[in-house]
């Protein structure tokens, strides 16, 4: 399985995103982002677990074009989100648990607008994993969200480990899919699927508020080395797909896929889990 992570910090990077305005020429962009995260542990109990979250992302999309930009000075908007994540572990039985989790945050275009005016979101979800042997786990679950409407949807997982150990299948839909092979007990290669998504409150051409939404799913390789007992950095690079956009009065989408890649630096827990 994935090493548990403490302390994430992670940069991402999707050049060639090309928008315009109603009545403008295309420019060019590279979507990048920094983001932070440190999980807590309130609960830590060998049948009961609770840990905090607080996270938070700040993103831009720089102008890769040559002249003025037109569109609403898009490449000036500070893109930031701030919020908690909670996560929570239930064992049942020998052979049975449940998992919540949940997502508050507020994400923004903090130009113009200031954090008390920027919404919240938020995300519920919850689980039932059953053990089906000791390399094979399923569940089933619901996830309720909440950003420009209210959306519902039921949750997969399916956790395989094949008998030599070297390798298995990771997924949770409709968020990843993932085949691992283990390198070495120190390098992890994954092949995988994972949907991105990001909310952002902001205005438009007719300075009203208006949202900022993506769905992406980034297909490609991952190469996830740990570098020592509390230290290890994962390696991202593939395409990445474009399957929703909600923009603000006055954006046109031109080309909104493309390669990307991502760095991560993660610090793994000094303490032992007892799950």
């Amino acid at each position: 399985m994935a090493p548990s992570k403490w302390i994430t910090i992670k940069h991402s990077m999707a050049p060639g995103k090309i928008y315009r305005s109603i009545d403008g020429p295309a420019k060019k962009y590279t979507q990048e982002d920094c983001y932070i995260r440190a999980w807590i542990p309130i609960i830590h109990k060998s049948n009961f677990a609770i840990v905090v979250g607080p996270h938070y992302r700040t993103e831009q999309l720089e102008l890769k074009s040559f002249g003025e930009n037109p569109i609403n000075q898009l490449s000036g908007w500070r893109l930031r989100s701030m919020g908690v994540d909670v996560k929570s572990f239930i064992k049942l039985d020998s052979k049975s648990y449940l998992v919540a989790g949940s997502n508050i945050n507020k994400s923004g275009n903090l130009t113009n607008n200031s954090e008390r005016s920027v919404p919240l979101n938020y995300t519920f979800m919850s689980a039932f994993i059953m053990k089906k042997s000791d390399r094979k786990e399923v569940g089933f679950g619901m996830m309720v969200s909440k950003s420009q409407n209210l959306s519902i949807l039921p949750i997969f997982v399916f956790n395989y480990n094949n008998p030599s150990g070297k390798s298995g299948i990771e997924i949770m839909l409709p968020k990843k899919v993932a085949y691992r092979y283990n390198l070495s007990p120190k390098d992890i290669l994954y092949f995988r699927s994972e949907a991105v998504t990001k909310n952002y409150y902001t205005y438009g051409a007719d300075k009203q508020g208006a949202l900022f939404r993506l769905i992406d799913l980034d297909t490609g390789v991952q190469y996830d080395r740990q570098i020592n007992k509390l230290i290890g950095v994962e390696l991202f690079a593939g395409y990445r797909k474009n399957i929703s956009n909600t923009l603000p009065l006055g954006i046109v989408p031109v080309r909104t896929s493309g390669l990307a890649a991502s760095i991560e630096i993660y610090i793994k827990p000094p303490f032992k889990s007892k799950k």
